[in-house]
């Protein structure tokens, strides 16, 4: 793969703009909302600051510290948006960073933007940035509170 920029260099940088901005950095990661619009509030991402490709080439100290960071973050999707469920998607397909998606699914989310349909909501289900800037600030300061295990 070759890449003429890297979105995620750009937002760990600050360069890119996502909605709530840059919401947590911790063990090698940065927490953000999804960079492209989004069908769903508290969608957010688990990105590696450096290239590395995919979890396998993680190093060892992030690879351990993912699972619990990744688990306290869907925690803070389910208690301050009232996500029944948060969906784990590592497809590795776009960025030279490993990221994992984590895509809360509330009560209300429709059945065609369940479970891996979520990549594929329409025009009309993209919601205002203002609203999904909101629902992930909501999670980092949970997070800022919650402590670390």
């Amino acid at each position: 793969m070759t890449f003429e920029s890297c979105v995620g260099c750009e937002v760990a940088a600050g360069t890119r703009t996502v909605p709530g901005g840059v919401l947590l950095r911790e063990d090698g990661f940065v927490l953000h909302a999804l960079a492209d619009p989004s069908p769903l509030r508290g969608w957010l991402v688990l990105t590696s600051e450096r290239h590395v490709r995919a979890w396998y080439d993680l190093p060892p100290a992030e690879a351990a510290a993912l699972g619990p960071l990744a688990a306290r973050v869907m925690a803070a999707q389910r208690a301050v948006l009232g996500a029944e469920h948060v969906y784990a998607f590592a497809i590795g397909d776009v960025l030279p960073h490993f990221h994992l998606h984590l895509v809360p699914r509330y009560a209300d989310t429709p059945e065609r933007l369940r479970g891996r349909r979520c990549f594929e909501g329409r025009p009309v289900d993209l919601l205002p940035d203002g609203e999904l800037a909101s629902a992930a600030r909501r999670v980092a300061d949970a997070l800022r509170t919650a402590p670390r295990a």
